[in-house]
């Protein structure tokens, strides 16, 4: 009997940690009702700083408050994603970690970087120093 509790106890604790670990992978691709608003204002402000840009070809996601707008993109092979700061005050990192790219410098506001993305392929990001405490973490998706 006791053998028999043990192995339920075992496989429901099992169960447990697989749906826990599946979850926190979906979830890095998931946007909140949250990131939602703060996504809105920094269209706002982007807006706001600048004004005139153009379409140049390259897929733009903002940072703002410890979030990259959006937070998952798709493109096709060649393009570039430029990570622009648009916050107030703080300064941001894009690390494609998982993909072994260095990460980037610390781009303060109004500064930006960007990345060609090649290779199909799917790219989880992450800001160094604020994706651990903050979460700020994003993803690219490369397909023809």
């Amino acid at each position: 009997m006791w053998s028999n509790n043990k192995s339920k106890i075992i496989c429901v604790a099992l169960a447990a940690v697989l749906t826990a670990a599946s979850g926190a992978q979906a979830g890095d691709q998931t946007v909140s009702a949250q990131q939602k608003k703060i996504c809105a204002k920094a269209d706002a402000r982007y807006q706001e700083l600048y004004p005139d840009a153009k379409d140049d070809g390259v897929v733009i996601v903002k940072l703002y408050k410890y979030t990259f707008c959006p937070r998952n993109v798709t493109v096709k092979p060649g393009t570039t994603v430029r990570w622009v700061n648009v916050d107030k005050r703080t300064s941001h990192s894009v690390w494609l970690k998982q993909a072994g790219e260095a990460e980037s410098e610390r781009f303060f506001p109004e500064e930006q970087w960007e990345f060609p993305f090649i290779t199909p392929g799917e790219y989880p990001y992450l800001c160094g120093p604020h994706w651990d405490q903050e979460d700020m973490r994003g993803f690219v998706r490369v397909v023809d």
